[in-house]
Formats: C-alpha cells, sequence, structure tokens
C-alpha cells in the first residue's frame, strides 16, 4: 500500500475519475452502434525494483463494433527505480525513489476511416514533481476537417492556460510522434508536453483541461465517422498503418519504456498494440 499525500490523491483521484467517464462515452457510442460491449476490468499489483509491494493498477479493455479495441488503463505506482533506469529520470539521478499516477488510453477502431488515437496524462513525483501527457490522432486515412477540429480543441485548452503551450507542445508532438527509421510520423499530431513542474495547481489544472478536450472532442469525430462505408483497400491500409503503429510504440514509445523498466503489468502496457496488423 502506497502511502500518498495530498497532491498524489487529487492526481490519482482525478485520473480514475476521467477513465470511468471516458470508457462511459465509448460504451455509449456502442450502444448507438447496436452493439453490448462494455469494458472488462483486470486490477494488476507489482513488485517494487527492491521486491517490496510497489503499488498497481487497473486495465480496462473493450472490443466491439465500433472500438475494435481499445484499452483505458489507470495506475499508481511507486519505490526506487533500478540504478540503470534511474540515471535517464528527472530527478532520480541521485536517488531513486519514484511516485507516479496517471492515465493511458490507445483506440484502435473497426472502420478505417474512423481514426485510432492515444492519449496520455500523468504526475510524477522523485526529488521533482511534474505533469506530462498529451494526445495524437492517428488516422489511416485522414480527413482534414478532423485534423483540424483535434487541433483546434487542443489549441483551446492549450490558450485557456498558456499561450506559447499549443505552439511549443504542438511541435513537440510533431517531434516525439516520428518513426525515423520509416521516415514517416505515425499520425497528424497533437500534443506532448513533459516535466511541467513547479507550481502543482496551474500545471494540474492544465492536465484537467487536456483531459476534458479529449473527452470533448473524440467521441464527436468517432460519431461522424464511424458509418462511412469502407473497401478492402481502406482496411488494407489501415491494417498497413497499424503495423507503423506497432514499431512506434515498440521501440520509441516513453510510457512503454517506463512501464516495462518499473515492473507493470505487461498485458497492460502492450494493450497499445493493434489487434491485427500486416507487413508487407
Amino acid at each position: 500500500m502506497i502511502e500518498l499525500d495530498e497532491e498524489q490523491l487529487a492526481a490519482k483521484t482525478w485520473f480514475e475519475s476521467l477513465r470511468d467517464r471516458i470508457c462511459a462515452e465509448f460504451e455509449a457510442i456502442e450502444r448507438e452502434a447496436g452493439s453490448d460491449a462494455a469494458f472488462q476490468y483486470l486490477p494488476w499489483d507489482r513488485k517494487d525494483h527492491s521486491d517490496a509491494p510497489g503499488g498497481g493498477g487497473v486495465r480496462g479493455l473493450m472490443k466491439g463494433k465500433v472500438f475494435e479495441k481499445v484499452g483505458v488503463n489507470v495506475s499508481t505506482v511507486g519505490g526506487t527505480f533500478s540504478p540503470e533506469f534511474a540515471r535517464t529520470i528527472n530527478g532520480a539521478e541521485e536517488d531513486p525513489r519514484f511516485f507516479a499516477t496517471g492515465i493511458s488510453l490507445v483506440a484502435h477502431m473497426a472502420n478505417p476511416h474512423v481514426p485510432a488515437v492515444h492519449m496520455n496524462t500523468r504526475f510524477l513525483c522523485t526529488t521533482k514533481r511534474w505533469f506530462g501527457g498529451g494526445a495524437d490522432l492517428n488516422p489511416p486515412l485522414p480527413y482534414d476537417d478532423d485534423t483540424e477540429a483535434f487541433h483546434a480543441r487542443l489549441r483551446a485548452a492549450c490558450a485557456a492556460h498558456d499561450p506559447t503551450y499549443y505552439p511549443r507542445f504542438s511541435k513537440w508532438a510533431e517531434e516525439y510522434f516520428f518513426i525515423p527509421h520509416r521516415g514517416v510520423h505515425r499520425g497528424v499530431g497533437g500534443i506532448f508536453y513533459d516535466h511541467l513542474e513547479g507550481l502543482f495547481d496551474p500545471h494540474f489544472a492544465f492536465t484537467r483541461e487536456v483531459g476534458e478536450a479529449f473527452l470533448d472532442i473524440f467521441p464527436a469525430i468517432v460519431r461522424r465517422r464511424m458509418e462511412t462505408p469502407f473497401t478492402p483497400e481502406d482496411k488494407a491500409r489501415q491494417l498497413e498503418w497499424r503495423g507503423r503503429y506497432a514499431e512506434f510504440n515498440l521501440i520509441y514509445d516513453r510510457g512503454t519504456l517506463f512501464g516495462l523498466k518499473t515492473g507493470g503489468n505487461v498485458d497492460a502496457i502492450l494493450m497499445s498494440l493493434p489487434p491485427e496488423a500486416t507487413w508487407n
């Protein structure tokens, strides 16, 4: 059992409440499509690097008519980093103790005209404390109006807190969500931020705003596209694109690396992988 201070508890509670609201909205979309699909929840615990209890989380997974596979995970973990991993983490170089809580979501859609999506927000504590996260849209068959709507909503979320956020964080997403060995971006971008440290309240407020923005815009895009007819060629494009997505998540994604290096639940960590993909 990890003892939480006031800030840690506030962040944990928010991430769990956001999970509940997102899952409810996704299940509502399934019902609109005539499906009774629902999230299945699997709690998990982890051992710390020292073999002591180190917290855990809950994997939420749904496979439906609209959402071919969607995972919404929450976790709250703590303990000590391994010495070699501690050297790579902000504020843990000399003291390997850490705490982390967050939500991570990846949705792979049945219809290739509906974009896949990723969203993650988190709060980490070492000798420093910071928020990070973001959201990015990953359409196999991009639509300009979907891309513009997604970015506009994130731009508004950023503008409510700092006029420099959107230019900085959208550029960061463009650079981060890139597959160097393919020379392509994995999607049409969004925002990515990390190491928002200092005052807790404004950075927590911004992180909540990112979650609200995602919950506002992505279900609207899903409903706009989920009944669009598609061809075998469209599906083939989606499966090929999913292979690129899998490559990024297995080779470059920070969250995947963090989860595996800290002894997280492997199935929860790799829920980001698509249910089916092709490589030529």
